[in-house]
């Protein structure tokens, strides 16, 4: 991602690249990031920490919980709004990135992707309309070596799912209905070879089923979205934002 980041920044005149970080003991850091990037050299290093001298209107992280929570307090210190797009993040740290965002514009989203979060409004516009005896099962399916599972996206998919779900009338509720009325939706997560990402969400009903899905063939959406995020972001107040706002 932070590759691809750069190769776009690099296409775009509204956008500069004047900073690019990494974990600790990385072996390319005091490298050029336009040449880790595959490009020619932009004269910015890679590097552990952000530099004091470097100029900042916004930060994108897709790294892990950890390194967010990191950046999350530079940011709070320099008063730079930050996209966050890392995954895996649990309730505790979502917490003390909620309580940054009194202090900085803070976007927060597990997939950036702008076709994705319009999956999920419909998501729930579907979810609210077939009611609560409708079956409701998401099947993601990512590359072998990611971290989180199921993904950050497939959980925001179900909680779109089940917020949008009406209870069944008190006088509808006989054997088994109380139970259908509050089921959980099933969440299947497959770990597979280099697969960018796939999202399936499944409504079943007695003689028919549908189906809505996502595929990413690369990371350019995420990427593109991420960007999309930062200039939303840039120059707005302290709060905490998500990827609607910027659909808005």
């Amino acid at each position: 991602m932070g590759k691809r980041l750069i190769q776009l920044i690099s296409e775009d005149d509204s956008l500069e690249l004047t900073a690019a970080l990494e974990r600790q003991g990385h072996p390319q850091i005091g490298q050029d990031a336009g040449v880790i990037a595959g490009l020619s050299p932009v004269g910015v290093k890679l590097s552990r920490s952000l530099p004091p001298s470097a100029r900042v209107n916004v930060i994108i992280d897709f790294s892990l919980p950890e390194g967010t929570l990191e950046i999350a307090e530079v940011c709070q210190e320099r008063g730079i709004p930050l996209v966050v797009g890392t995954t895996g993040l649990d309730s505790a740290q979502s917490q003390r990135l909620e309580m940054v965002s009194s202090r900085i514009p803070l976007l927060i989203s597990p997939n950036m992707s702008r076709a994705v979060n319009l999956l999920m409004k419909l998501v729930g516009q579907a979810a609210a309309a077939l009611g609560p005896t409708c079956d409701i099962a998401i099947v993601e399916r990512h590359h072998r070596t990611k971290k989180d599972a199921p993904s950050g996206t497939a959980l925001r998919l179900a909680d779109y799912a089940s917020r949008a779900r009406k209870p069944l009338p008190a006088s509808a509720q006989g054997t088994g209905s109380a139970e259908r009325a509050g089921c959980a939706i099933d969440i299947h997560a497959l770990r597979l070879g280099d697969s960018a990402g796939e999202h399936i969400v499944i409504f079943g009903m007695y003689g028919e089923v549908i189906e809505l899905s996502h595929r990413a063939f690369n990371r350019d959406g995420f990427a593109r979205g991420a960007l999309d995020a930062a200039k939303f972001l840039a120059g707005k107040p302290a709060r905490l934002y998500s990827m609607e706002d910027v659909l808005a």
